[in-house]
C-alpha cells in the first residue's frame, strides 16, 4: 500500500510506503523542527553525562581505596582480631604475631606495617592522610616513586606528590608529624584519593612516632608454591588474637566501608539524570505528537495500523537519545580529563561496560519517552479528527 505526502503549511509532514518507511517518519517529524529537537538531544547528552561521571567517580574512588592493598606484598593479610578493614579501623596485633606466623606451614614470607590514620598540619591546614611505617628492604611501601627516593633514615618520608603540590611541598621540605621533625625525600604516585593520602615512613621512625615500640598493625604475607590461599588463610586464623584475611576480601571490606557513606547519594543523582533525560525526551516527542494528531487520524483512516504508528513515534525517541547518548559519552570523556586536570585528587574511571551500560540507559530512555505518545495515537479516532 502506498500513503502519499501529506501536507500542512507547505511542506510533508509525513511519508509512508509500503508501510515500513518509519525511519524516513521519523526524521522528517523531528528535524522539521530543529528548535525543539536540539534541546531534546542536549538534555539526553547532560543525563548520560552526569550518568558516566558519577558512576565512573564511585569506581575510581574504589579503585584509590584499594590501592595500596592492590600493589601491597602478599595474598593473606593478618590483623588483629575483629578487624577487617585495612582503612575502616586501627589493628594492633599481639606480641609475637610475626613469630608464629612464621612458623605456620605454608607461609614462605611475610612483610610487617604500622600504619594509622593521623591529621597533619601543611601551612596552618588541617589534612587527613593514612601513615604507613614499614622497612624498605621488604616492602610495603610506596610502589611507584614520581621523584625521589625512600627513607633511609627515621627522620625521613616519602610524600604523596598530588598532596605535596595542593602545599607545595617539594623534596627537601623539612615539617612536623606529631611532634616530631621529617624531611621529604621522595613524592609517591597513585597514593591519593578524595578522602585522603598515604604517606611512607620507616617503621622504626613508626613505632617511635606512635610510642608503641615494636609494633606492628597488620602482617602482609606471601604462600609457598602449590599451598591454597584459603588453606593458609584458615590456618593463620587459628593464631590467638589475630584475624586473618584473603587481600581481596580486606579490599572488598574497605570498599564497603566507604561506599555506605557516599555510594548511595551517588546512586541517587544517576537515578535523577536518568529521570530527567527520559522526561525530557518524552515531552519532545509528546509535543510532536500532538501536534500532528490531525496527520496521524487521517493515516489511521486510510489503512494505517496503530502499530505502524507506534514504531513512527519509537524510532522518533530513539533518534534523539543514540544522537545525545553519543554525544553524552563524549562530553564526559572530556570532563573527565578536565576534572582529573583541575582537581587530581578525584579520579575518575570509564569501563568498557559503563560505557555500554550509559547506551543501554539511552536506549532505556527512549522507550520510556514513547510510552505515552504512544497511547496518544492509540487513542486517537480517525472521525475525531474529521469533525475537527
Amino acid at each position: 500500500m502506498v500513503y502519499t505526502a501529506l501536507k500542512q503549511g507547505g511542506y510533508p509532514l509525513l511519508y509512508l510506503e509500503h508501510g515500513v518507511r518509519n525511519m524516513n517518519l521519523a526524521r522528517r517529524n523531528l528535524f522539521q523542527d530543529k528548535t525543539r529537537l536540539a534541546p531534546s538531544v542536549g538534555g539526553v547528552a547532560l543525563a548520560v553525562l552526569l550518568i558516566l561521571l558519577l558512576n565512573g567517580f564511585l569506581s575510581g574512588m574504589y579503585q584509590q581505596f584499594s590501592a595500596y592493598l592492590d600493589h601491597a606484598p602478599g595474598s593473606v593479610v593478618v590483623a588483629q582480631e575483629g578487624v577487617r578493614n585495612l582503612l575502616g579501623a586501627t589493628s594492633l596485633l599481639p606480641t609475637g604475631t610475626a613469630d608464629s606466623v612464621r612458623k605456620v606451614k605454608g607461609v614462605s614470607e611475610i612483610v610487617p606495617i604500622l600504619s594509622q590514620f593521623i591529621i597533619l598540619d601543611l601551612h596552618g591546614k588541617k589534612q587527613p592522610a593514612y601513615l604507613v611505617g614499614y622497612d624498605p628492604a621488604i616492602g610495603g611501601g610506596p610502589w611507584r616513586l614520581a621523584e625521589g627516593r625512600e627513607p633511609k633514615a627515621d627522620d625521613e618520608v616519602v610524600f604523596d606528590s598530588v598532596l605535596a603540590r595542593r602545599h607545595d611541598v617539594v623534596l627537601g621540605d623539612k615539617f612536623d608529624i606529631m611532634g616530631q621533625g621529617f624531611t621529604v625525600v621522595g613524592l609517591s604516585a597513585g597514593t591519593t584519593s578524595w578522602m585522603t593520602s598515604f604517606f611512607f615512613i620507616r617503621k622504626t621512625a613508626a613505632e617511635s612516632l606512635l610510642r608503641a615500640p615494636g609494633a606492628t598493625s597488620f602482617l602482609l604475607v606471601s604462600p609457598s608454591v602449590g599451598i591454597a590461599l584459603e588453606e593458609l588463610r584458615n590456618r593463620l586464623d587459628d593464631l590467638p588474637g589475630t584475624e586473618a584475611l584473603l587481600k581481596h576480601e580486606m579490599i572488598t571490606n574497605d570498599q564497603k566501608l566507604f561506599a555506605r557513606y557516599s555510594s548511595a547519594p551517588i546512586r541517587l543523582m544517576v537515578g535523577i539524570a536518568f529521570l530527567v533525560g527520559t522526561l525530557v525526551v518524552g515531552l519532545v516527542i509528546y509535543t510532536a505528537t500532538v501536534e500532528r494528531q490531525r496527520e496521524y487520524g487521517v493515516l489511521k483512516a486510510i489503512g494505517a495500523r496503530n502499530g505502524v504508528l507506534y514504531r513512527v513515534v519509537t524510532t522518533q525517541a530513539l533518534i534523539v537519545t543514540s544522537i545525545g547518548s553519543i554525544a553524552g559519552v563524549e562530553l564526559a570523556l572530556s570532563a573527565a580529563q578536565l576534572i582529573m586536570t583541575l582537581r587530581p585528587q578525584f579520579l575518575v574511571t570509564f569501563e568498557p561496560t559503563a560505557v555500554a551500560w550509559a547506551l543501554i540507559v539511552g536506549l532505556a530512555m527512549a522507550l520510556l519517552a514513547a510510552f505515552f505518545p504512544a497511547r496518544v495515537i492509540a487513542g486517537l479516532a480517525p472521525a475525531d479528527v474529521f469533525r475537527r
